[in-house]
């Protein structure tokens, strides 16, 4: 399975020289932990809540740029579900923008992945269920 059919394409963004005051609104009116935060269309780092509450708490001059996380991992659409999972273990990420030639179209999350996993598992459990003797 690729990541085109699990990434959310609804990703919010704020601009590298976007407040830390304009990153907390687009986190808090999008009700998200996390932003992309771009310069012009390309991705270039990722900003937490937590990210927030341990470089930003007490400077209103800094910008999205000031506290990112700048070493970006990033997967192409067409990426295996399990190839990115590793990746994001390996890195220790639990979120990943997703790129189609070079432009950002999703984000994908370790929330999603445990949700396919629950799915997938509930599906096993049916089948189990369904063959099992006195069912």
């Amino acid at each position: 399975m690729t990541l085109d059919r699990l990434a959310r394409t609804d990703v919010v963004t704020v601009d590298v020289d976007d407040t830390v005051d304009d990153v907390v609104e687009a986190m808090r009116t999008r009700n998200v932990g996390s932003v992309v935060v771009v310069d012009g269309d390309k991705p270039r780092g990722i900003v937490t809540d937590r990210d927030l509450v341990l470089y930003a708490m007490d400077d209103d001059s800094l910008t999205a740029r000031n506290v990112m996380a700048e070493d970006l991992f990033t997967v192409d659409v067409d990426a295996d579900v399990f190839t990115v999972i590793d990746e994001m273990h390996e890195r220790k990420v639990r979120r990943v923008p997703v790129l189609e030639r070079g432009e950002l179209v999703g984000i994908v999350t370790l929330d999603d992945f445990v949700r396919l996993l629950a799915a997938e598992l509930d599906k096993l459990a049916a089948v189990i269920e369904s063959e099992s003797p006195g069912q």
